[in-house]
Parts: C-alpha cells; structure tokens; sequence
C-alpha cells in the first residue's frame, strides 16, 4: 500500500519516541494498530459489498438476456404485471358499422 522502506520506518518510530515519550509511544502503537484494522476490515467490507452488487446486477443482465433470447417479444415485467394485477388498461369495446354506440 505505502511504500515506505526500513529507513524512513525507524525514522517514524524515533521522531514518535521524541514527541510522545517512552510512557504514551505504545498506547500510541496500540491505538494507530486499532484503527489501520478498523479501516482495514471497513474497506474490505465495502469491497465485499461492491462486489455482491456488481454479480447481483451480472445475473439479472444474463437472466434478462437468457429471457430475451428464449422470447424476445415478450415483455416480462408487463405479463407478470397482468398476471397479478389484470390487464393494465381496459379493452376497447367494438367499434360499430352503423354509427350507433
């Protein structure tokens, strides 16, 4: 992640020795360990979660062009739709020949 070598480490670790002291340096070490897991495992989980959406959206695509290719004049959200629902507008009654309604 950070390319930070042996030189520039120790160089950290004596200036942090210096501003915080012998007595507060590993409550320090301690509490900046807690948080890199903390940010750690928050960034993993966005990454899981990132990656769940991603194949979830995968799946409905190939589901849809699965559907598409088996019927593809078939418009499933309007036939499930009518299945439940009924169809969405009334049919038109028939049209008469004699000018009466």
């Amino acid at each position: 992640m950070f390319d930070i070598g042996t030189g520039e480490l120790a160089l950290i670790a004596v200036v942090a020795l210096l501003v915080l002291g012998p007595e507060r340096l590993p409550k320090a070490a301690r509490t900046a360990g807690a948080l890199a897991r903390r940010a750690r495992a928050s960034w993993q989980n966005v990454r899981a979660e990132i990656e769940r959406e991603l194949a979830a959206e995968e799946l409905k695509q190939s589901i849809k062009r699965g559907l598409d290719e088996a019927n593809p004049s078939a418009d499933i959200s309007a036939a499930l739709r009518d299945a439940v629902h009924g169809p969405a507008k009334p049919p038109e009654p028939p049209a008469t020949t004699d000018g009466q309604h």
